[in-house]
């Protein structure tokens, strides 16, 4: 994994992070809570994505086309949302 297409998986999973806070009040962490953990989620999410599932390739590989500059979004944003939203549910368990 190339640099371009980790920094395009981070800035996405941060904003998927704060999207998925945005439409689950209840699990929502703050602007900064949401960003860092959809940091990691789309670091994650995209390193699963292309590494062990073998979808997408590194932006070198295919040069910054504008499918593999979506799946990354893709990837990177969903992976951001969904770890967003398992660490809001945790909160939710632990602080009752």
């Amino acid at each position: 994994m190339d640099i371009v297409t980790l920094l395009i998986q981070l800035i996405s999973g941060a904003l998927g992070g704060n999207i998925a806070g945005s439409l689950f009040k209840n699990m929502n962490l703050g602007t900064l809570g949401n960003s860092l953990a959809g940091l990691v989620g789309g670091g994650l999410g995209g390193a699963i994505l292309n590494g062990a599932l073998g979808i997408g390739k590194s932006s070198i590989d295919a040069g910054l086309d504008p499918g593999t500059i979506i799946s990354q979004i893709a990837g990177g944003g969903v992976g951001g949302g969904i770890l967003m939203v398992i660490v809001g549910l945790l909160k939710q368990i632990f602080s009752r």
